[in-house]
């Protein structure tokens, strides 16, 4: 069978796509990205793992930490997300370390929203704080 070449003009299109690609699915990282808060000298951080529109069970990873105090929140009774309409669907379970110490990791489950939301906030009341910690994406 004869060689072909292909001349770099016929590539351009397939790199054009390739990039197009990438950069899409940057923009959708970036979009979900971990974010944190610092109070009364606990941190969280929280990062979406899994809420794509075909789970039925979205993923939150979830740090804790303290370098006072104890970390004893059930955080299925505690964390709750909010579409932009304002609807709520409570947490439905906790898969990591369990209540107390310093230092807590874990994955924190909910059911997904459905329709998906293009805006999505996650909301955790911490027990002694006055307002919830919030973290919040976009979705589309």
């Amino acid at each position: 069978m004869p060689s072909r070449s292909l001349k770099p003009s016929s590539l351009l299109p397939a790199l054009v796509l390739c990039a197009a690609v990438l950069y899409a699915l940057g923009a959708a990282a970036a979009e979900l990205a971990q974010q944190s808060s610092q109070a009364g000298g606990v941190g969280i951080s929280v990062k979406p793992t899994d809420v794509s529109a075909a789970a039925t069970t979205w993923l939150f990873q979830v740090t804790l930490t303290t370098h006072s105090g104890d970390l004893g929140d059930d955080l299925t009774r505690t964390a709750t997300i909010v579409d932009a309409a304002g609807k709520q669907q409570p947490a439905v379970g906790w898969e990591g370390d369990p209540a107390g110490g310093h230092h807590r990791k874990g994955v924190l489950r909910f059911k997904a929203l459905s329709p998906r939301p293009d805006a999505l906030e996650l909301r955790i009341l911490r027990p002694g704080e006055t307002a919830p910690r919030t973290f919040g994406w976009k979705l589309k």
